[in-house]
């Protein structure tokens, strides 16, 4: 990205931002220097706090609608009023962010989950919230994430220099695990310091209230850190001055945002190295993500000797183990297997013979060990990845190319568990690991075999 010596208020011409180059070492001399960088640190700061907020809502929400009904089916249905709308237009978003600049899309769902989420807190404090108004409020904050999303993870390219990504997603990648680990932590002792819930369920509970203030103090808290977290961005100056084409470069007419989805899918087709790798995911999210999201609970639950605390521990030496990755993805950034597909080739297959055993284990530092190893494995990949894409699709498509990246696993995920629960009504939890480990070698051993993947490397590829 940077020529001789580029700055915010002169930033270099786009066709010289994307020329490629060897990457430098994702080492302390390349994070000491994004430190000192401010718009690396506004967009980091404020990255942060929203990603803290959003762990707040993750755990009030659900609590809120299991203390107004009581009812996992009207849970699961506020879910998917997030999750679904999230899948069907995150592509959508994408192609926005592409055509609006990243900046400008973020800004504005920043704003709209602001409103959503202070909406949310104020009606749960005033003790005037009804279902109806959760599943609006659902929906709409669903949608937000299918725009926020493309555009929170296509902004780093247009803030930092290519040579700086590696250490740049290094960083932000391992800020939002540290979130995962203080927010439920955080937001669980709000909840119980200020009371969880006192909810009435009158006619029949189509009208369920709820009073609660430790829960509408953390929406409260996730909608003050969009308000901080806007005005953080807002200070950011990126290298094309807001996301607007350079005067280098013409401005091509805007296109209709469906034409526009497609030719980055025509794009991302015709890439052979692209399609390899984004099919191979789409099995991996096929396969693998339903069992680790559906199995894992259950096995805690279920598992003799084991319980909620040790869900609990499993799952916090995942994020761990992630945590752990991305560090030593920073530390040892060219740490490779031959070239980057035979590493995730690799890492994959060493991943699935460890969530073989799985169903196996009878106590729980033996399940908290196979997940930290697995969270070490993914964490480690999880930078190099993100880089790569962010390397390789020019500028004008990167909205669009993080929003496939991205649709692949929040959008493929829940067909992945529904079809998971349908299994386990006719299989062991013990064989549907096995399955589910063992698939996930095979398809990394295919993909050695009859694909590309095994030739895919971290270069950029030749500016046409």
């Amino acid at each position: 990205m940077p020529t001789d010596t580029p700055t915010r208020d002169n930033p270099p011409p786009r066709a010289e931002q994307a020329r490629p180059g060897p990457a430098n070492p994702a080492g302390p001399d390349q994070r000491a220097a994004l430190l000192k960088d401010r718009n690396f640190r506004w967009l980091t700061g404020g990255a942060f706090l929203s990603m803290l907020g959003d762990q707040f809502t993750l755990i009030a929400l659900p609590w809120l609608v299991l203390q107004m009904t009581g009812d996992t089916l009207v849970l699961g249905t506020v879910l998917a009023l997030i999750s679904v709308p999230r899948a069907l237009f995150i592509l959508i978003g994408g192609a926005l962010v592409d055509r609006h600049s990243p900046k400008q899309v973020l800004m504005i769902t920043k704003y709209i989950n602001l409103v959503l989420l202070a909406v949310l807190a104020a009606l749960v404090l005033a003790g005037s919230l009804t279902l109806w108004m959760v599943y609006a409020l659902s929906l709409g904050i669903g949608l937000a994430t299918a725009f926020s999303i493309p555009a929170g993870v296509a902004m780093m390219p247009h803030v930092v220099a290519r040579h700086q990504l590696q250490a740049a997603n290094g960083v932000n990648l391992g800020l939002r695990q540290l979130t995962m680990f203080l927010g439920p932590l955080l937001a669980g002792v709000l909840i119980a310091l200020f009371g969880d819930a006192t909810a009435a369920h009158p006619s029949g509970g189509s009208e369920a209230r709820a009073n609660a203030t430790g829960i509408g103090l953390a929406f409260a808290l996730d909608a003050l850190s969009f308000a901080v977290s806007a005005w953080t961005l807002a200070q950011v100056r990126t290298l094309g001055g807001g996301g607007a084409p350079s005067a280098a470069a013409p401005a091509a007419p805007p296109q209709a945002v469906l034409a526009s989805v497609a030719q980055g899918l025509v794009h991302f087709w015709r890439d052979t190295e692209l399609r390899t790798c984004f099919l191979y995911w789409s099995a991996i999210a096929l396969f693998i993500m339903g069992p680790i999201h559906i199995a894992i609970p259950v096995l805690a639950s279920s598992a003799p000797g084991l319980g909620a605390a040790a869900f609990g521990i499993i799952v916090g030496a995942h994020g761990a183990g992630t945590l752990l990755g991305m560090v030593v993805s920073g530390m040892v950034p060219k740490l490779r297997i031959g070239s980057l597909g035979m590493t995730i080739l690799a890492f994959d297959a060493i991943i699935g013979a460890l969530f073989m055993p799985m169903g196996l284990i009878t106590a729980v530092w033996q399940g908290a060990a196979l997940m930290l190893a697995i969270g070490l494995l993914g964490g480690f990949m999880q930078v190099s990845v993100f880089t790569w894409i962010q390397q390789r699709v020019p500028p004008m498509l990167l909205g669009r190319a993080m929003s496939l990246f991205m649709f692949i696993f929040m959008g493929l995920a829940p067909i992945s568990a529904a079809v998971t629960g349908w299994l386990m009504k006719s299989v062991t939890l013990t064989q549907l690991f096995v399955a589910s480990g063992g698939t996930l070698v095979v398809l990394a051993a295919l993909a050695l075999v009859l694909t590309p993947m095994r030739r895919v490397t971290d270069a950029a590829p030749v500016a046409r």
